[in-house]
């Protein structure tokens, strides 16, 4: 910027201008008036710039927390997702070593089945050739037991007086031995019978079933005073004719092995087991070990001698026949001098 040098009053080329040394001075103020305007300008800008730089600064620091906080964030989510992936690792391992054991147990499983197949149509096949030997061998039987007593009976009327006591006793003892073959006989076709005869399933009233074989029993020996305790309303869906054959048979016993007991006792009833019934016929007669209780749904066999309890040893393998053709199950529980329980599912 130019400035022009006023004069002096003492100036000798001319005289006193004061209106030009004013305007100079308001030249100079003017300028420096714009100037100041311009600086403040600038400082504003320059202000403002520092502003925004601090604002700018301050986002930017926002910006770095925020991206610092995603940063754990992640840091955390990846050590989330390692955990994670790990634990799917384990469990793949896990599955893996469970699916190995469960294949193992399906392969156990398939080859214990097989072999259950195997034994059952093994037993089947079995039973099937005993069915047919008892019948045949039951029937094959008859003709000479039937000349045995016969020829017997013939020594009896025609030669009894002509026999001393031995002949005679021998004749006796032959006798009796053809009429045991002959119970044994009849009830080994009545086995093999029940085993192939067709079921006919209806609702049967096991209840007043065991009621008329009780009614039976005391009519066939009115001096025995024994005590029937009967559960009502026991119903069964079932083959009429073999249910009856059964509970005839396990009536049977009970009255037999009561017959030394001063106040004999039968009862007939159910039990609930995990939901599932249970039927029983329970006396408090002469009872037995139960070390000998395997044997005894085998034919033929027996725990106490024949003297002592007559009968052929064929009616609890009757009964699990049987309850075996029904789906069912039988078992046999007792105490020697106080009892047994005989107990059976349909």
């Amino acid at each position: 910027m130019m400035v022009s040098t006023p004069r002096t009053p003492e100036d000798p080329s001319g005289a006193t201008n004061l209106e030009d040394f004013s305007k100079a001075m308001l030249n100079i103020l003017e300028d420096f008036s714009e100037e100041k305007g311009r600086l403040e300008a600038v400082q504003r800008a320059v202000i403002n710039i520092l502003e925004d730089s601090s604002e700018e600064k301050d986002r930017l620091e926002d910006v770095q927390r925020a991206t610092i906080n995603i940063l754990e964030d992640f840091a955390s989510e990846k050590s989330r997702l390692e955990d994670t992936q790990r634990a799917m690792l384990n469990l793949l391992d896990d599955f893996s070593e469970e699916r190995e054991k469960t294949e193992a147990i399906n392969r156990e499983l398939r080859e214990a089945f097989e072999s259950l197949r195997l034994a059952k149509e093994a037993a089947d096949a079995a039973n099937r050739e005993l069915e047919a030997f008892a019948y045949s061998v039951s029937h094959d039987l008859r003709a000479p037991l039937r000349s045995i007593a016969g020829f017997s009976h013939l020594l009896m009327e025609d030669y009894f007086d002509k026999l001393d006591e031995d002949g005679r006793d021998s004749l006796d003892r032959i006798f009796a031995a053809t009429g045991k073959m002959g119970g044994l006989i009849d009830d080994l076709l009545n086995l093999s019978r029940l085993t192939r005869a067709e079921m006919t399933r209806t609702q049967v009233n096991i209840s007043r079933m065991v009621r008329k074989i009780a009614e039976a029993k005391k009519k066939s020996q009115p001096e025995r005073d024994v005590e029937f305790v009967i559960q009502d309303h026991l119903s069964v869906e079932g083959d009429g004719q073999l249910l009856n054959v059964a509970l005839e048979n396990l009536v049977e016993n009970a009255w037999k092995f009561t017959g030394k007991s001063i106040s004999a006792q039968i009862e007939f009833g159910t039990v609930n087991e995990d939901g599932k019934l249970i039927y029983f016929i329970k006396d408090n007669g002469i009872g037995f070990d139960m070390e000998y209780a395997g044997k005894l749904f085998q034919p033929f066999q027996r725990v106490h001698a024949m003297n002592e309890f007559p009968g052929t040893g064929i009616g609890l393998a009757t009964v699990k026949r049987i309850i075996e053709r029904h789906g069912g199950r039988v078992w046999i529980e007792a105490e020697a001098g106080k009892g047994t329980t005989v107990y059976f599912t349909l």
